[in-house]
């Protein structure tokens, strides 16, 4: 239990730090999305750009059983190696846009 408010707040603290940094485009509005309750997390651009139509997930993470999923990394940055520089375990973190049999030839968990 106290691994899962650690990880709740270090995956916050994550996508706050990257909505505060994508402001570079007026009229597309970087969104958190955080439902403690059921451990999923996201941060997504919503708006216009050039006439365009801008929605989308950059970054998705969950907690799933004791361990933080990344399901979807929009970035350009390694996102599982932030979560251990701040303390969370290699094999407490999985990269789930990896398929399964891929996973168990990253450094992290496999399920």
């Amino acid at each position: 239990m106290e691994n899962l408010e650690k990880y709740r707040a270090y995956i916050q603290e994550i996508l706050v730090k990257y909505a505060n940094r994508s402001s570079s485009n007026e009229g597309v509005e970087a969104q958190t999305i955080f439902d403690t309750k059921h451990d999923h997390y996201q941060l997504i651009y919503v708006g216009w750009h050039n006439r365009q139509r801008v929605y989308g997930p950059v970054l998705h993470l969950d907690i799933k059983d004791g361990k933080i999923w990344i399901q979807w990394n929009g970035t350009e940055d390694d996102i599982g190696n932030e979560l251990v520089e701040m303390g969370v375990p290699k094999q407490d973190i999985v990269v789930g846009f990896h398929p399964p049999y891929m996973r168990q030839f990253t450094e992290y968990g496999v399920d």
